[in-house]
């Protein structure tokens, strides 16, 4: 039995057995619809390219930012920039809208880039390749795991480049850790050079040199020499599980940010607008700072939204009321109080794993949230009947930042900041509950069918 989410409200009840036993198949069949999401997007390109499909079995019409915009019959459409970004709008029947409903997410997390000419050879024996940061990880989380590549490549077409997606899906590599009989004091604490320490192995010989890029380019069923340029990036084989006595919690990789990406576009296409333009957001590059043309800090959110009224005929200063008259929800994960640090945590504002979103705040505005955006969020939650928790960071730790701040600058929209609760944000495999993403699709609905 699935939720009924057609009057924001919660769970449908049951005559036929116990509320509990009915929420918590739903619960699991929400996680594992992400587990599955998650496993199929290795990147940011992944991403957005699962999306769309999404996007085109309902029934929405793409746009591209290098053509004009028509309206056609359909009632929603989508336009990507960079293969890495998306923005999805569905239009409500009446004409009077109120203002944009928007719920912001980003496609990346922390990974290894792949470097160019990134093969090594080390003393005739082995082959490892080169690669750089992406993002502000967990290195030691990295080490000793089966790694693949996946990503983007530009591809000679006749005269012209087109791109591919590619996935090399198979147990590609490795990051070897230092054995304890060779470094003693390992496990005193170990500051891990990312130029040395981190580079994963690939092969056994000097012969495997010059093969990696055949390697990539065999998956992706091109020519190797037409491959011109790449964007690949390291990613971790584990597949996400639920796990725990009863199975309360969720392990998998890529969490931060992907379980708010798919929950918000669930929500989003289980949605009929009544009196405001919907719209999901999915920005690149929020792990380093979302300054590109693809990020939250660039024009991408507001010329699509303008562009909008423009292909809807709609008269001057159009745009400036439902801006005035809308709503942004940044969606991007939150800190859980840890299980053996406690401490670390604020004293009085303290989420978990499984007790619903969380609204998060911040004094020095890292997080848009203030009284009123606060108070819409926690209505919207309860009429979706779903619990929701506050989070701020300790007042002497500086904690992270997110896209919403970033995107309110662009489009000066009333804004507030939540995310899933999680354990080990920014680790290779993060931990998170196995209520709270479909408790994010409930929250959402209610938001998107205002």
């Amino acid at each position: 039995m699935r939720r009924k989410r057609g009057d924001g409200k919660g769970c449908l009840l049951s005559v036929l057995g116990g509320q509990e036993g009915i929420d918590m198949e739903n619960y699991q069949r929400t996680s594992r619809e992400m587990l599955d999401f998650v496993e199929k997007s290795p990147t940011g390109f992944h991403v957005v390219k699962n999306l769309t499909e999404m996007l085109e079995k309902a029934g929405f019409q793409r746009f591209r930012e290098e053509e004009d915009w028509r309206m056609g019959e359909s009632d929603g459409f989508y336009v990507t920039r960079n293969d890495s970004s998306v923005i999805a709008i569905r239009l409500p029947a009446r004409k009077d809208w109120k203002g944009f409903h928007i719920v912001a997410s980003h496609s990346d997390s922390p990974a290894f880039k792949i470097k160019e000419n990134p093969e090594m050879a080390v003393e005739k024996h082995y082959v490892k390749l080169n690669v750089e940061k992406y993002g502000g990880m967990i290195l030691s989380t990295w080490l000793d795991r089966p790694l693949s590549v996946a990503g983007r490549l530009a591809v000679r077409d006749g005269q012209s480049v087109e791109t591919r997606l590619v996935n090399v899906d198979e147990d590609l590599l490795v990051i070897p850790n230092v054995a304890v009989h060779l470094n003693r004091e390992i496990n005193k604490g170990m500051e891990y050079n990312p130029q040395v320490d981190m580079l994963p192995l690939f092969g056994d010989g000097v012969e495997e040199t010059g093969t990696f890029l055949a390697k990539v380019a065999e998956a992706a069923g091109v020519n190797e020499e037409d491959i011109l340029g790449h964007d690949l990036f390291l990613y971790v084989r584990e597949k996400g599980k639920l796990l725990g006595a009863n199975g309360p919690f969720v392990l998998s990789p890529r969490l931060d940010d992907q379980q708010c990406v798919f929950a918000s576009m669930k929500a989003f296409l289980e949605s009929v607008p009544q009196s405001y333009v919907n719209v999901c957001a999915v920005f690149d590059n929020e792990e380093v700072g979302s300054g590109s043309r693809q990020g939250a800090d660039s024009d991408f959110l507001e010329t699509t939204l303008r562009r909008l009224c423009e292909a809807q005929g709609l008269p001057a200063g159009e745009f400036h009321r439902l801006v005035a008259g809308g709503f942004l929800i940044s969606a991007d994960n939150a800190h859980a109080v840890h299980p053996n640090h406690p401490e670390i945590s604020d004293p009085t504002n303290r989420p978990f794993l499984n007790g619903g979103l969380v609204i998060k705040y911040h004094g020095g505005q890292k997080y848009t949230t203030d009284a009123l955006s606060a108070a819409r969020m926690k209505s919207w939650c309860q009429r979706a009947e779903v619990p929701c928790q506050t989070y701020f960071n300790r007042s002497d730790i500086e904690g992270g930042s997110t896209l919403g701040h970033i995107s309110t600058a662009h489009v000066s929209i009333s804004s507030v900041d939540i995310g899933l609760p999680q354990l080990a944000m920014h680790s290779a495999v993060e931990t998170a509950g196995i209520r709270d993403t479909e408790y994010a699709v409930g929250a959402l609905c209610a938001f998107y069918k205002e």
